[in-house]
């Protein structure tokens, strides 16, 4: 592809759906509303034949990278532009469909194009004790194998971005109660160290916080325990959801925008959906 003929602009938009399948009338209203060109799915959970591929296609995205299972996990690249060199990775020794990467043409990037990355972290379950807790001792792993990964086969002059359900929330005011919650998973101290020293790994940029400081509370996500309209009130939130890109792409971040309203889509995903939009400088 000629650079003339490269997008300028690359709009890109991570959720995790929470099964694709269910929530596929509430993904054609987030496409309608956002028209991203890239969208990045977590927790498709359903094994790639069965995948609604044709339907979305139709709704403009012929170019797919899946990796999904039955019931539990699945990852997804969609794009309106053709995808290259797809990639599956499996971390820890399980082949459980939370890594998919894939190349994308981008004018803005020095490269010519992006490698995006969708990922979709454990959750770790309910005790923050890897000792006696063996989901939490294998989050911790997890995402010391992302880390180590990066390290060793990308740098930080290549442009990437890397999105998806990371399962933490580093900042206070990434969740509605800093001392309470630094107890429960998702927001404990050791896991924060993990995911700062995988941001570390090739100086991965938070987009999110590039865009709302981060003295500013900014959540994706609200539990299934909040029912009706109380996620909202109440809005003790957690921000899980990340878009973080590498340098060469940082003067290219023109937005960044939280699909809050998606969280009351009924029947909800607890995740809202997270829209980057890269613009050629």
């Amino acid at each position: 592809m000629s650079s003339a003929a490269l997008p300028s602009v690359l709009r890109i938009a991570s959720w995790n759906v929470n099964s694709v399948r269910l929530r596929l009338p509430h993904l054609e209203r987030l496409i309608r509303a956002q028209d991203p060109d890239v969208i990045c799915l977590q927790e498709t959970k359903v094994i790639d034949a069965l995948f609604p591929a044709g339907v979305l296609a139709d709704w403009g995205y012929p170019h797919q990278a899946l990796s999904g299972m039955k019931s539990y996990n699945g990852v997804a690249i969609l794009s309106r532009w053709p995808l290259e060199d797809v990639q599956r990775v499996s971390w820890c020794g399980r082949d459980d469909c939370r890594h998919i990467s894939a190349r994308v043409a981008f004018a803005g990037s020095p490269q010519g194009s992006v490698e995006v990355h969708c990922l979709y972290v454990p959750a770790g379950g309910d005790i923050p004790d890897p000792e006696v807790n063996p989901k939490f001792a294998h989050k911790l792993a997890f995402l010391h194998e992302v880390e180590q990964w990066f390290l060793a086969r990308r740098g930080y002059h290549d442009a990437m971005v890397l999105t998806g359900d990371f399962n933490v929330a580093p900042l206070p005011t990434d969740v509605w109660d800093h001392k309470k919650m630094s107890r429960v998973i998702t927001h404990t101290p050791v896991e924060i160290l993990h995911l700062q020293r995988l941001q570390d790994s090739v100086r991965w940029i938070d987009s999110a916080r590039t865009f709302v400081p981060p003295s500013e509370p900014l959540f994706t996500w609200w539990s299934y325990r909040q029912q009706g309209d109380a996620w909202q009130t109440s809005n003790r939130g957690r921000r899980l959801d990340h878009l973080w890109i590498t340098e060469p792409l940082a003067a290219a971040q023109a937005d960044f925008e939280v699909v809050r309203d998606a969280r009351g889509w009924e029947p909800p995903s607890d995740h809202a959906p997270v829209v980057l939009t890269l613009r050629t400088p």
